[in-house]
């Protein structure tokens, strides 16, 4: 999935930075254990790419795990400034983003939804490229 982010990207995404949404392994949790967001943030970050990230009950357990990594205090402050936004574990905080808003935040409009919470033609209307998983 870290390779996919970087696709999206262009491929040359050292210096990027990306607004990373979710990284419990399943919403609801604290739980880190098997989380994909560890090994996506691994290859992000081998890709040269930050991370800014928000995960609404886990990202105490996610800083013992993940290094260099800035936690931030929502989805919108993870997406200040950022290139892409990636929604790794389905919140429903993450089901009903403002994209009017997060479109103002981003300094490229890339939704890249690796848990398909959104309809490819909701999120293009509103100016973005979409990248989903098996669609």
């Amino acid at each position: 999935m870290g390779r996919k982010v970087v696709h999206a990207l262009g491929g040359d995404s050292h210096g990027k930075t990306v607004a990373l949404l979710g990284l419990t392994f399943k919403a609801n949790t604290d739980d880190m254990r098997d989380s994909p967001a560890i090994s996506i943030v691994q290859a992000l970050q081998d890709a040269g790419i930050q991370v800014r990230a928000y995960d609404p009950e886990g990202m105490e357990q996610a800083a013992k795990l993940l290094d260099n990594v800035t936690y931030c205090q929502d989805p919108y402050d993870a997406m200040r400034g950022a290139e892409a936004v990636v929604i790794v574990t389905e919140w429903d905080a993450f089901r009903a983003l403002d994209l009017g808003r997060a479109k103002q935040l981003l300094e490229e409009p890339l939704l890249v939804d690796l848990r398909n919470l959104y309809r490819r033609t909701d999120v293009e209307s509103q100016g973005f490229r979409y990248v989903a998983v098996g669609r």
